[in-house]
């Protein structure tokens, strides 16, 4: 969705750090570590790994069904309190074990090791789906050039029939890991950092600048008021949990990124102040997709219920390639700069994943970081390849149910379960095992820590209830037993 060890902390509970000289770690000396180059390039390249497809498909939708500004007020706030702390948290575990997630928890102990194990566990599964919708997006930009945008206008023809040929989604499938493949092999500086600092700004300035031109049409005054003004008729705890959610899943959170990201970063950085960059990028990010998308419905539709009534996929490929050619003869250019901006988007996403398997790979096979990068290419595209023939050879397999796909079963799985279990273990294994002084010392290393206090009842008490929360209810949503 940033921290490295040079000591651990012995704890109320006696838990014995596996670590024979706590002030040099055998492992945080591995010789092929990587590094940021400074602080910005780690607050961009985490920046850029939570600003993902979430950001534009889900966020809009959201905060078109919650009233608009309510739900972006809400986000607000869970943002800037839940949601930091727990980036807070996983990178400065990072930082000070100075290893991927499955080392970070067995330097306390190896009974531990299990809570890195399931961590590992959620990018090498999201990653490979990952990459296919990111094959679409490319897609779409492709097609804008090249067949025009009437021809994705057709209410979802165009797009099902693109998803089920497999020669043509496994073409734009393997392009896209392609991309990802070759920055990631040109290390933390060399390429994460050199791709994140062309995107990240490309994409700001795409956002921008369709949003205010989205802006100039007559009618988008309405749509824009919907979105920012409060409509506190609509706060309710649907929309609380479905801010919640929208916020666990949008930083990268429990997803070994971070605290990946936080093994490369110096003991010199300061974390709080970080984090809350990373926050507050996911966050403007978020509000400019909505700024983009909601007026937009507004001017063809004359309301956001287009945008209000679809998420995901679904609001991505079908609606507003339509809502972009009602628009005139600015639909190629809109349409265009729309998916390579969420192009930019699942890229730098999609890079974080495969940088953290790449770590996890090398951290725990003792491995070099062009093997471990050999090891996780093999893994994906295989798997890519199984989940992508899950629309058209492997169809027959509807794992949750008719209408489902492979897709849609690894998603479920990762996001709905193994994310929300990952990120309960973890602040129950930091809250009360280890104890929060231990990332709290660690903190303090850099800076002061003004939030200590607040943060200890965040991470003991506070987070554990939400992250329940965030796993009965979206677990139950899968089911049909709640709707966000």
């Amino acid at each position: 969705m940033a921290d490295s060890l040079n000591r651990t902390t012995h704890t109320e509970l006696d838990v014995e750090p596996e670590i024979a000289d706590p002030a040099m770690p055998e492992f945080a000396m591995h010789p092929e570590r990587s590094s940021w180059s400074g602080k910005w390039m780690f607050i961009l390249s985490a920046a850029a790994s939570a600003v993902g497809l979430g950001n534009m498909w889900r966020f809009p939708y959201l905060a078109a069904k919650y009233g608009g500004g309510t739900f972006i007020f809400t986000y607000f706030v869970l943002v800037f309190t839940f949601g930091v702390s727990l980036l807070l948290l996983e990178t400065a575990l990072g930082r000070k074990t100075g290893q991927s997630v499955i080392g970070a928890y067995s330097a306390f102990g190896k009974k531990y090791k299990f809570i890195g194990i399931l961590s590992a566990a959620v990018p090498f599964i999201i990653v490979p789906y990952y990459c296919i919708i990111g094959g679409w997006v490319a897609k779409y930009c492709v097609s804008y050039l090249v067949d025009g945008p009437t021809a994705m206008a057709d209410d979802g023809t165009f797009f099902t029939s693109f998803i089920t040929s497999s020669d043509g989604s496994f073409m734009f499938m393997m392009l896209f890991m392609l991309v990802v493949f070759l920055v990631v092999s040109l290390g933390v500086k060399g390429g994460i950092e050199r791709a994140n600092q062309i995107m990240m700004p490309l994409l700001l300035v795409a956002a921008v600048g369709i949003a205010v031109y989205v802006a100039t049409f007559p009618g988008a005054a309405e749509g824009i008021a919907y979105y920012l003004v409060p409509d506190f008729s609509k706060f309710s705890p649907e929309l609380v949990v479905g801010a919640l959610g929208q916020m666990f899943y949008s930083l990268s959170l429990a997803m070994a990124i971070m605290v990946t990201y936080g093994s490369y970063l110096e003991k010199k950085e300061n974390l709080p102040k970080s984090v809350v960059w990373i926050g507050g990028a996911d966050l403007l990010v978020s509000t400019l997709a909505g700024l983009m998308i909601v007026p937009a419905a507004f001017i063809v539709m004359g309301s956001a219920e287009a945008v209000a009534a679809k998420s995901g996929p679904s609001l991505m490929f079908i609606t507003l390639p339509n809502v972009f050619v009602e628009m005139g003869g600015v639909a190629p250019v809109i349409g265009f700069a729309f998916f390579l901006l969420v192009l930019f988007a699942a890229l730098t996403s999609a890079i974080s994943l495969i940088e953290a398997c790449v770590s996890i790979v090398a951290d725990g096979a003792h491995v070099s970081r062009r093997k471990a990068l050999s090891i996780t290419v093999a893994i994906v595209v295989v798997t890519g390849t199984i989940i992508n023939m899950g629309y058209s050879t492997l169809s027959f397999m509807q794992p949750l149910g008719e209408g489902s796909s492979l897709l849609d079963f690894f998603d479920f799985i990762s996001n709905s379960v193994l994310m929300p279990i990952v990120a309960l273990l973890t602040v129950m294994f930091v809250g009360w095992i280890v104890k929060p002084q231990t990332l709290i010392d660690e903190i303090k290393i850099s800076s002061p820590f003004k939030a200590e206090k607040a943060w200890t009842i965040m991470i003991k008490y506070i987070a554990p209830v939400l992250l329940v929360v965030i796993l009965v209810a979206y677990v139950g949503a899968q089911f049909g037993l709640f709707s966000f």
